[in-house]
């Protein structure tokens, strides 16, 4: 007799352990940056100016090579991946809190106030994320707190279509009507019992737009209007690296293996989360 399918998925398959591992380890390496960071990120070594990493040429002294101006690229990358993660996982908290919460006001309040959540829906929608980004911080200036809350609003309304269609399809149902008539008011209903139903799918959805946080980042900064010296991301470093690409690869290389396995390991953690989420899947 097969066994049921649940019962048959036993362990976790070779590439979500992988995510997992990986994603402890930036996560470790970003809380412990401090720590395990062998130099400050921009302490300068003139002497040692694109030096190459160990096993070509370079020595024990700079693991990963140093970039143009002698500064450890091993700090920098640590330090990087703090920054990196701390700017998606910001941003990422932002646009689930905004778009579940009009999702939410739409489907609580049906009517105008519905329509003017749907028609807002559609227009950022339609409207290229990249340019707006562009045009924000080219006229109001670049501050860490500000490039946070506009990739917050990247893809906002991704959560605010899933949150209404969930909420109002929880609402039909009978657990829902009975809280009602026991005399929970509206809010009670949506907070406590129609939300924590619905949290699930919404993880989800957050745990695939991770990494479209963290490449719109790294594109931003690449172009120069991301995180501004002498702080440094992910994005900076490839972006500072690409001029020194024919003579120090090592500059570029680093941080962007790290932006393709970080971004491989949430979304491959996202789809197996799915997966395991979603009851229609069984």
């Amino acid at each position: 007799m097969l066994a049921p399918p649940r019962a048959r998925r036993q362990g976790l398959p070779p590439l979500v352990l992988f995510a997992v591992g990986w994603l402890g380890l930036m996560l470790g390496v970003a809380l412990l940056a401090n720590v395990v960071s062998p130099y400050a990120y921009t302490a300068l070594d003139l002497r040692n100016r694109l030096s190459p990493p160990i096993g070509f040429g370079g020595t024990t002294a700079h693991w990963l090579g140093t970039d143009e101006l002698g500064r450890d690229v091993l700090s920098r990358l640590i330090h990087s991946i703090r920054m990196s993660l701390l700017i998606a996982f910001g941003a990422t908290l932002i646009g689930a809190v905004v778009g579940t919460t009009l999702g939410l006001l739409a489907a609580q309040f049906r009517g105008l106030v519905e329509q003017a959540v749907l028609a807002l829906v559609d227009f950022s929608a339609s409207l290229p994320f990249l340019i707006l980004a562009l045009a924000v911080l080219a006229f109001f200036g670049n501050s860490l707190t500000l490039f946070v809350c506009l990739l917050g609003l990247h893809a906002w309304e991704r959560y605010a279509r899933i949150a209404r269609g969930l909420a109002i399809s929880a609402g039909a149902q009978g657990y829902a009507a009975a809280v009602r008539q026991l005399g929970a008011s509206a809010w009670r209903v949506q907070l406590r019992h129609v939300l924590p139903n619905i949290a699930s799918t919404l993880i989800v959805s957050m745990t695939l737009a991770f990494p479209e946080i963290i490449l719109l980042e790294s594109g931003l900064s690449f172009l120069g209007l991301g995180v501004q010296p002498p702080a440094t991301s992910l994005g900076s470093m490839v972006g500072y690296g690409r001029e020194y690409l024919s003579r120090a690869p090592w500059i570029l290389l680093s941080p962007a293996a790290v932006i393709v396995l970080t971004t491989l390991s949430v979304s491959a953690l996202g789809d197996w989360l799915r997966d395991r989420l979603d009851p229609s899947l069984d």
